[in-house]
């Protein structure tokens, strides 16, 4: 025995002794643990330095782009205490994009899965997509819904969507999430034309209704070149279609992960709704029911009105300063009172508060007014009302009928119009006859001057005569015995 541990030794040296002593340690250990309080202690430490691990791997693997919450919940859990079979069984979420550039009005993109966003730089992050491609690993958009105008779209924030692949292919790591919302998120601008009445509703009040109102107020709206008074005008409209603060992305630090997420609004066409293109088939009318309960509008219908009765059915004026104003607007409102009308004349100052104005719409059966933003609160007449839209001189139809005759029929009213003659226009008193201005006003046109010609150019002054037999029309066909 003595010869065979000295020739172990001899061929070992003292690396044999330590193998030996090894060997011996295993009970030697046992025995000093159970004579002592040694095993608290050695357990103690042992769980101690198992956890500190994890938490250094639960902090990289987020980094990476996992659930850390999940993640961390799933390694700490007493059941499985194996380290490695926790990572094998930590879940990928497998994120997807797809976008629509075919629109004529807006590029929109909606993306569902591991979604990061940091408004500040403007980028969202699509974390182990599963359609990334080398031709949509980065997409810019800009989320406004004019997309024809190319003066328009350049004062709109990019959006940068970058799209990472499932690990282990992906080189990209996204920024960790400081905040995690449970809703999806709606992106927008508010950079565009917004400040005009008509603009914000055509542009941006209608398609975010198409793009969000199926959450049923679960959506988080961040809104890029944020703009301060447009969120405080229509911030009743906002708050029925999101319960959450409106976030100011420009400013916005954070990086908020969200389920899902669409970068620009649906819209289908100038202040309407394509039933057949809208995913929940929305309607015009249904929009205008929508503002009626925001605003809490008591008529949803105008029913003909008896002259037998003694009733009057109302008439809203909608006046204009500046341009396009009526200026013998007083010899006209007499003369609406005089065939039968009730009339309430609504200046600029009137028509600014939605929520006051509103209700003094919908209390009318019919809206008359120049062409222009102010005869977009059409929208809040109950439905069968009757809109009469006066247009300017100057080879206006067509542009006046697009914008506010088109959309009628689908709001559920009724569209009349009245055409200003070379007589009634106060551009007569500017040009000779002979002059371009009304000799060959597609000439203006082509000369781009419409707007400071036409629109900001000029005042109508109506044929008191002519109106009256129009609005005799308008009168009896509202009205019964």
């Amino acid at each position: 025995m003595k010869a065979r541990h000295h020739e172990f030794t001899k061929q070992h040296g003292n690396g044999g002794r330590r193998a030996v002593l090894c060997l011996l340690l295993p009970p030697l250990l046992i025995l000093i643990v159970l004579k002592t309080d040694f095993l608290p202690q050695a357990v103690h430490v042992r769980e101690t330095g198992f956890t500190r691990f994890k938490e250094d791997v639960v902090h990289k693997v987020s980094s990476l782009g996992l659930d850390s919450g999940r993640w961390q919940q799933q390694s700490l859990d007493p059941k499985k205490p194996e380290f490695a079979k926790d990572v094998a069984e930590a879940p990928t979420i497998m994120s997807k994009v797809a976008c629509n550039f075919s629109n004529r009005h807006s590029d929109y993109c909606a993306m569902e899965g591991d979604l990061r966003i940091h408004g500040k730089s403007g980028r969202v992050y699509v974390v182990s997509s599963s359609t990334i491609g080398p031709e949509n690993s980065t997409i810019t958009l800009r989320p406004y819904t004019r997309k024809w105008e190319a003066a328009t779209m350049s004062r709109i924030r990019e959006v940068e969507i970058r799209s990472s692949p499932p690990a282990p292919h992906s080189f990209v790591i996204p920024p960790k999430c400081t905040v995690r919302h449970d809703v999806p998120a709606v992106i927008f601008s508010t950079g565009g034309c917004g400040k005009n009445f008509f603009h914000a509703m055509s542009d941006l009040i209608v398609p975010l209704y198409i793009t969000a109102h199926e959450y049923n107020r679960g959506v988080q709206l961040l809104i890029t070149d944020y703009n301060a008074h447009w969120v405080t005008k229509f911030r009743p409209i906002l708050a029925a279609l999101s319960m959450y603060p409106v976030i100011d992305a420009d400013a916005d630090t954070a990086v908020r992960c969200f389920p899902a997420v669409r970068v620009g609004l649906e819209s289908h066409r100038i202040l309407g709704i394509d039933p057949a293109l809208s995913r929940n088939g929305y309607t015009m009318m249904g929009f205008r029911d929508f503002l009626r309960s925001v605003f809490s509008l008591q008529r949803p219908w105008t029913a003909p009105v008896s002259r037998s009765s003694g009733q009057k059915p109302r008439l809203v004026f909608v006046l204009r300063r500046h341009s396009r104003a009526v200026t013998n607007e007083a010899d006209a409102i007499a003369t609406l009172a005089d065939i039968g009308f009730d009339v309430v004349a609504a200046g600029p100052e009137d028509v600014k508060d939605m929520a006051q104005f509103g209700p003094v719409v919908n209390s009318c059966d019919v809206m008359v007014g120049v062409h222009g933003a102010g005869l977009t609160n059409m929208v809040f007449l109950p439905h069968n009302g009757t809109i009469m839209q006066i247009i300017p001189w100057g080879n206006l139809r067509y542009a006046c009928h697009y914008d506010f005759g088109e959309p009628v029929p689908d709001m559920g009213l009724r569209y009349v119009e009245y055409e200003v003659t070379a007589e009634e226009t106060t551009l007569k008193d500017k040009y000779p006859r002979d002059h371009p201005v009304f000799a060959d006003p597609r000439s203006i046109e082509r000369m781009g001057k419409v707007w400071d010609v036409y629109l900001d150019g000029q005042n109508v002054t109506l044929d008191i005569d002519r109106f009256r037999g129009v609005m005799q029309q308008v009168y009896q066909s509202i009205t019964t015995e």
